[in-house]
């Protein structure tokens, strides 16, 4: 392919490309006999599979990373959840940017796009932040851990583990070098459970809202904001403070019931004291935002259990990070919507701001468009699985939505289903942000037609 052609591609295209790549790439390097413990166990399609998982930072998988894959097998995880995370296209920018060299405008559009981020300024800044705070919260996350696995594991497989998961959270990847169990064994260890929820939060909350809150934190420490903290919140980005508010609220109210359903059910958390209970139920709430890791057997949840985490799967975490889903800054003008609806106003508003109806239409036609894909998923599971529909549903938005858990359903499911969610995890990794570009007005645009005006009856 000559260089014109690559340049000519909308940067949608350049985006599904570059994963792909990445895909492939690894789905070999997990091949090599270097890479796996016992070859004879192992095919292609199963390490295809995982790179697909891991690339899209899902976490499902159809062979345990901690008893398929050696050490180089598992830097490899590593390396590719990571670039599942940042996206290759962020770090060969910020790669050829370090060599002195720039990139091209089209290359800077499609790196926008990938992060979400709709302006063109300081973008050499930006992506050198991205990296910076990546690495301090990895580092920190990866350090805080170490207080518990290197006991446990030695210094070498403890620090290496604390690194593992550090990555493997902040990316919302959901993977874990610990066994098929993930982390059951520390269910009720509160280190390990409240430094991984951080780790997913700040990865999945969005780049963009770090940088606002940063900014507004040091204009206090500076005393540039005398007006004290809650002032300064309302100084924040609009969409920072409805990412937040969303994020917040979506934890508290997933905890609330999660704890009300599951408060006696013995087979889950009702033999926990009530501390237990708190952090456990925490922990599922946020690790269903896209993170996929688990502390809990969910076959032995309550099947309303399972409703409710598909509902938060499905709005996933918000834009411009790790996290996938319809996000939870689209899933809140949805919501608006409705209620301006209801109460008959004609404008959506939030915090005293007007959205722009064109926004509204594209969080429409995202939620649409995952909920078409999600169906198309499903029916087709249905047709080839003879399992509960429940059960079906939960894989599909847990692979649309890049979330990874599963009701230990991934590995017994044909190959056929297989395929079908490897799609929907490429789908959702890519998904979002190729609907927003198919919708993005340039000048190739078919010319708009007004026509006169009818009326339909709806409802």
């Amino acid at each position: 392919m000559s260089a014109k052609k690559i340049r000519e591609m909308s940067p949608a295209v350049k985006i599904a490309i570059s994963f792909a790549m990445v895909i492939f790439v690894g789905s070999l390097l997990l091949s090599l006999p270097i890479s796996n413990l016992d070859t004879s166990e192992t095919t292609y399609f199963d390490n295809l599979f995982m790179a697909v998982s891991m690339v899209c930072v899902t976490g499902l998988f159809t062979i345990p990373v901690a008893t398929s894959y050696t050490l180089f097998g598992q830097i490899v995880t590593i390396l590719l959840v990571q670039i599942g995370g940042l996206g290759l296209m962020t770090l060969l920018a910020t790669f050829v940017l370090k060599l002195g060299r720039k990139i091209s405008f089209s290359d800077t559009l499609a790196v926008n796009e990938a992060l979400n981020r709709s302006e063109l300024s300081d973008f050499n800044h930006y992506l050198a932040s991205i990296l910076k705070y990546t690495l301090i919260i990895e580092g920190t996350g990866m350090f805080l851990l170490s207080f518990r696995f290197v006991p446990e594991f030695g210094w070498g497989k403890g620090l290496f583990t604390s690194l593992f998961l550090a990555v493997s959270s902040f990316s919302n990847a959901g993977f874990d070098n610990l066994g098929a169990l993930s982390l059951q064994k520390y269910v009720h260890d509160p280190l390990v459970n409240i430094v991984i929820i951080a780790l997913i939060v700040l990865g999945g909350i969005g780049f963009s809202v770090w940088f606002d809150v940063t900014h507004n934190i040091q204009s206090i420490v500076k005393k540039k904001v005398r007006s004290g903290w809650k002032r300064s919140y309302r100084l924040l980005k609009t969409h920072t403070r409805l990412a937040i508010n969303m994020t917040v609220g979506l934890i508290f109210v997933g905890t609330l019931m999660f704890l009300l359903v599951e408060w006696s059910n013995p087979t889950s958390i009702g033999t926990y004291s009530v501390g237990e209970k708190i952090l456990a139920a925490m922990f599922q709430t946020v690790t269903m935002r896209t993170a996929g890791f688990a502390t809990i057997d969910y076959e032995l949840v309550k099947p309303f259990t399972l409703l409710f985490f598909i509902f938060t799967m499905f709005i996933g975490g918000s834009p411009g990070g790790a996290a996938g889903g319809i996000k939870t800054t689209t899933f809140a003008l949805i919501f608006l919507l409705i209620i301006n609806e209801v109460k008959g106003q004609k404008y959506v508003n939030y915090a005293n701001h007007s959205i722009p109806i064109e926004l509204v239409r594209r969080a429409i036609v995202v939620v649409a468009t995952f909920f078409g894909f999600l169906m198309a998923g499903v029916s087709i599971l249905m047709l080839v699985e003879n399992q509960p529909f429940l059960y079906l549903l939960f894989e599909a938005v847990s692979a649309l939505a890049t979330v990874g858990v599963s009701v230990n359903l991934t590995p017994e499911l044909s190959p056929v289903s297989h395929v079908v969610l490897m799609c929907l995890m490429f789908v959702g990794r890519i998904g979002p942000i190729t609907i927003l570009l198919g919708l993005n007005r340039n000048n190739k645009k078919t010319k708009d037609k007004l026509f006169a005006k009818t009326t339909i009856l709806i409802g």
